[in-house]
C-alpha cells in the first residue's frame, strides 16, 4: 500500500486538504489501495482520478466517489474547487496541472510498478496486432512461460478469459491487471498497444521489455490529423525521447512505414542487436536487405495452412507452420517468433506453439455443411479488406461476395476507399451497416457506395445495398453457389452492433451460421429470404 503523501511526491502533485480544520497529517498518511477514473468503480481506499473532459469535469462526480470510500482525489485546480463544493468533509486532493499525464505514473505507483516484475511485450501497428498477439502467446506457452494476454478480443491470465472493451485499457485498469497477473505468477505479458493508448497515455509508466511493429495503413484519421501523426503516435513505443520506449524492438520492414519505424527504433540505440527486423520481402526489394529474420519458401495448402522457412539472426533456417491463410499471416507468424526470441524463449518451441493457433474473428470459417466457403473477418480498414479478399481469391476458383460497411463516428475518409476496394476485388458487394453509432446509417452507406461506384462498371462487381446487416448476410448466402466464397467483413469477433448509442446483440458468426442453415435447408436452388430494403447497382458479369 502507498500513502497519499508518497503518491503525491511520486507524480509531482501538491496535496491539499479541502474543508479541513485539522487532521491534515492523518489525511496525508492515509493508505491508498487502488485508483479509478470511474466514480461508480471506486472502492474503499481508492484514489478517484477526476480528469477534465470535453463534456464535463470528472470532479463533478467526486461526491459519488467519496460516498463509495475514496480516500483522495487526483485532479487539477478546477477540479479541486469542484471537490470542495461536493462535500463539507475534509478531503485530500492531489492537485496536478495535467492529471491525465500523471495518471500512468500514479497507477503504477499505487500498484507497486508490477510491469517491472514481468517481461511485457507491446505490439502496435494498423493490422495484425491481435493475430500476432495470439501467436506470441502460443509460442511463449509452448516455451514454458506463464503468460498474460491483453488485447482487442479478450484478456487472458494463464488461458483464463476476461472480456475486454478497449484494445488497451486505461492506465488504472492496466496497472491493476498487471498487479493481478504478477500475483498469479505471470512472467511474460503480450499486449496490443493502440495508437490511442500511446497518444492518450494509457500505457504510461509501463515497462516494455520488447516492442513489436506490424505495419501501418490508413485508419483512425478521425483521431489523428494525418498518417504522419498516426505514425508518430505508434512510434512512442520505439522513439528515443519517449517515456514508454521499449528496451528492445522487433519491426516488420515489409513496407516503407516499417523501414521508417526501424530507423526510429535504432536512433540513440548503442546496442545494434536491440533492434531486430523481420521481412518476407515486402513491397520493395530493399525491404529484406539486411533483415535479421527472413521468410522464404512459403507453401500454402488448399485448407489455408501455410509452411515457410524462417531464418533468424543465428543463421539457422527452421521450417515453420501457421494454420491461418494469407501471406500477411506468414508475416505475423515470423514477427511472433522473433518477439518470443527477444524475451529469451526457445525458438524451436515457439515455432511448434504457433502452428495450430486460431484467432477469433480473423479469417474465421463458419461451417454448416454448405458447399462454399463462408468467412468472418475483422477487416475494417482498406488495406486489411484488400488483403483478406486477395487471400480468399487466391484460394478459390469461384466467385466472391463481400458484405461490408463502415463504422460511424470514426474516420470518414476511409469509407469510399472501403467501397472501392470491395467493388474492385469482389464479384458481389453488399453494402450494409456496421456500427453506425450516432451517425445516420444511410449516410455512411452512401459514402461507401460512392467509392464502389467510382470503379468503372466493367471492372467492378455487382453492388447491392441492404441496410439491415442480417438481411445483407442472408442475401450474400442466397447468391452463393458451390465453390464460391462469402466474406462478412468489418466486425469479426464483436458480439454487438451499436446503433444510435445502443449496443444490440449481434455476432456475425452466429448470423452467418443461421443464414447458412437456411441455405442448407432450402438448397442452392430453393427459396431464400428476400433482400428486403435492398437496391441493386449493376457490375461485371
Amino acid at each position: 500500500m502507498t500513502q497519499i503523501s508518497v503518491l503525491a511526491d511520486a507524480i509531482g502533485a501538491r496535496v491539499e486538504i479541502v474543508n479541513a480544520a485539522a487532521g491534515d497529517d492523518v489525511a496525508r498518511a492515509a493508505a491508498v489501495t487502488g485508483i479509478d477514473l470511474r466514480a461508480q468503480g471506486i472502492r474503499p481506499g481508492d484514489v478517484f482520478a477526476a480528469l477534465p473532459g470535453a463534456r464535463a469535469h470528472g470532479a463533478s462526480f467526486a461526491g459519488t466517489a467519496l460516498e463509495r470510500g475514496a480516500v483522495a482525489v487526483l485532479t487539477d485546480e478546477a477540479g479541486r474547487d469542484l471537490v470542495a463544493e461536493a462535500t463539507s468533509d475534509p478531503v485530500a486532493v492531489l492537485v496536478h496541472p495535467e492529471p491525465r499525464a500523471a495518471l500512468g505514473a500514479a497507477s503504477a505507483t499505487v500498484y507497486g510498478h508490477p510491469s517491472r516484475s514481468m517481461q511485457v511485450i507491446g505490439i502496435t501497428g494498423t493490422s495484425g496486432k491481435t493475430t500476432t498477439s495470439y501467436l506470441v502467446e502460443a509460442g511463449l506457452v509452448a516455451a514454458g512461460r506463464v503468460v498474460g494476454l491483453v488485447g482487442t478480443v479478450e484478456t487472458r491470465i494463464e488461458g483464463i478469459r476476461v472480456p475486454s472493451t478497449l484494445t488497451t485499457p486505461e492506465a488504472p485498469q492496466l496497472h491493476a491487471l498487471f498487479a493481478v497477473m504478477r500475483e498469479r505468477g505471470v512472467d511474460t505479458v503480450v499486449m496490443e498497444v493502440s495508437s490511442h493508448a500511446l497518444a492518450l497515455g494509457r500505457v504510461d509508466a509501463t515497462e516494455f521489455a520488447v516492442g513489436g511493429f506490424t505495419n501501418l495503413s490508413q485508419d483512425h484519421l478521425d483521431f489523428h490529423k494525418d498518417l504522419d501523426d498516426y505514425f508518430g503516435a505508434k512510434s512512442r513505443l520505439f522513439a528515443e525521447d519517449s517515456p514508454v520506449r521499449a528496451h528492445r524492438a522487433v519491426v516488420c520492414t515489409d513496407d516503407a512505414w516499417g523501414r521508417r519505424m526501424a530507423e526510429v527504433a535504432r536512433a540513440g540505440c548503442d546496442d545494434a542487436t536491440a533492434v531486430r527486423t523481420v521481412t518476407t520481402g515486402g513491397d520493395s526489394a530493399s525491404g529484406g536487405a539486411g533483415a535479421d529474420w527472413t521468410v522464404t519458401d512459403e507453401v500454402p495448402d488448399e485448407t489455408g495452412v501455410q509452411q515457410f522457412t524462417l531464418t533468424g539472426p543465428d543463421g539457422i533456417a527452421r521450417r515453420a507452420t501457421v494454420g491461418l491463410p494469407g501471406r500477411y499471416n506468414v508475416t505475423n507468424a515470423a514477427l511472433a517468433v522473433a518477439l518470443c526470441a527477444e524475451v529469451g524463449a526457445d525458438i524451436d518451441a515457439a515455432i511448434r506453439g504457433i502452428a495450430d493457433v486460431a484467432v477469433p474473428g480473423r479469417v474465421e470459417r463458419v461451417e454448416r455443411g454448405q458447399d462454399f466457403l463462408a468467412v468472418v473477418d475483422y477487416a475494417h480498414k482498406p488495406a486489411a479488406l484488400e488483403a483478406v479478399i486477395g487471400t480468399l481469391r487466391a484460394a478459390t476458383e469461384g466467385r466472391i461476395a463481400v458484405v461490408v460497411g463502415a463504422g460511424g463516428d470514426r474516420d470518414r475518409t476511409k469509407r469510399p476507399i472501403m467501397g472501392e476496394v470491395a467493388a474492385r476485388a469482389a464479384d458481389l458487394v453488399v453494402v450494409t451497416d456496421d456500427n453506425p453509432r450516432t451517425e445516420n446509417p444511410a449516410a455512411i452507406r452512401a459514402a461507401v457506395l460512392d467509392g464502389a461506384h467510382s470503379v468503372p462498371v466493367a471492372e467492378r462487381g455487382e453492388i447491392l445495398e441492404i441496410g439491415d446487416r442480417a438481411a445483407a448476410i442472408d442475401a450474400a448466402v442466397a447468391w452463393a453457389r458451390p465453390g464460391d466464397v462469402v466474406l462478412v467483413a468489418g466486425k469479426g469477433h464483436e458480439t454487438g452492433q451499436e446503433i444510435d448509442g445502443v449496443k444490440h446483440p449481434f455476432d456475425d458468426r452466429e448470423v452467418l451460421g443461421a443464414a447458412l442453415d437456411k441455405y442448407r435447408t432450402a438448397g442452392p436452388d430453393g427459396d431464400h429470404p428476400p433482400a428486403a430494403g435492398g437496391s441493386h447497382h449493376g457490375g461485371k458479369a
